[in-house]
């Protein structure tokens, strides 16, 4: 296992030839503007390089240790000179080919990073706002990628009402220490964020994997796990002060417009408040399958 390992041409099954012996990933990073109009960062090709002069992501090769974030992540930090630490990751898109596939990552910014040209593979890279994408000469796997990651900009956040779904849960004796039911759940939470979720209800737009925001609310005798939680920068726990759904329901408000919110309840008034206000929502058994 040695970096560049993965740099070669390989043979799909539909007979086309693809740079990356182990398949490709690109980063997709994503900006929303306060209009809610997302700008991505698109390299344009250098002219020597396969489809020359065209528009598309920063990516290529994957090394034969790296998964699709860890090359794209690289990538990005190689042609682009992106630093990795100022995106986090959201979502992630598999171009499959048989045998042989392409992977965008998406990846939100809270600003518009500095980017540039870091070696001979980029001619440019420029910030350019979503709805003037197709207008721009795309290289062919963008050009056919992007249709399907256009709807899938905008970042997931999944607003947890803890005490229901704890509740449907039906933990024996979970009743008894509420506190001690939503700590355990909120560690099972943890891994759920780093590993994404692939299967998520109608009304989220398909991709193959997410990697949302969370946000874990807590009320009554519950909100003690509040302070020995697990702390991971995706997972926010809340604790109420007064009634759990008021706290669903404001925390909903707070998401930024161009956030798609996902409410995780049973509770019909307050699945009826939430989407209201635009949210989607979903039952307790979608996210314990996802466990």
């Amino acid at each position: 296992m040695t970096a560049k390992d993965g740099d070669g041409w390989a043979l799909c099954s539909l007979g086309h030839q693809h740079w990356g012996l182990y398949g490709a990933a690109g980063l997709l990073t994503v900006h929303h503007t306060l209009d809610g109009m997302p700008y991505v960062l698109m390299q344009k090709r250098s002219w020597w390089s396969h489809h020359g002069g065209t528009w598309g992501l920063p990516g290529g090769a994957r090394d034969s240790h790296e998964d699709a974030i860890a090359g794209a992540l690289r990538e990005a930090r190689e042609e682009a000179a992106l630093d990795s630490e100022l995106v986090r990751v959201r979502g992630l898109y598999v171009d499959d080919h048989g045998g042989w596939s392409f992977q965008t990552v998406i990846a939100e910014a809270e600003g518009l990073l500095d980017a540039s040209p870091a070696n001979g593979e980029s001619a440019d890279m420029r910030w350019v706002a979503a709805d003037e994408v197709p207008a721009r000469e795309l290289h062919p796997g963008f050009a056919e990628s992007w249709p399907r990651i256009r709807p899938a900009l905008s970042p997931v956040v999944v607003v947890l009402d803890m005490a229901n779904i704890i509740g449907a849960r039906a933990e024996h004796g979970w009743w008894k220490d509420r506190a001690g039911a939503a700590n355990r759940l909120l560690n099972e939470l943890v891994p759920l964020c780093e590993q994404g979720i692939g299967e998520m209800p109608e009304g989220v737009p398909a991709l193959t994997r997410w990697f949302p925001r969370m946000v874990a609310v807590l009320e009554g005798a519950a909100t003690g796990a509040a302070d020995s939680g697990p702390v991971t920068g995706d997972l926010t726990v809340v604790a109420a002060g007064g009634s759990g759904d008021d706290a669903i329901v404001e925390a909903v408000r707070d998401m930024r417009p161009w956030e798609t919110t996902l409410v995780v309840t049973a509770d019909r008034g307050l699945r009826e408040r939430v989407t209201a206000l635009g949210a989607v929502v979903a039952g307790p058994r979608w996210l314990l399958k996802q466990l």
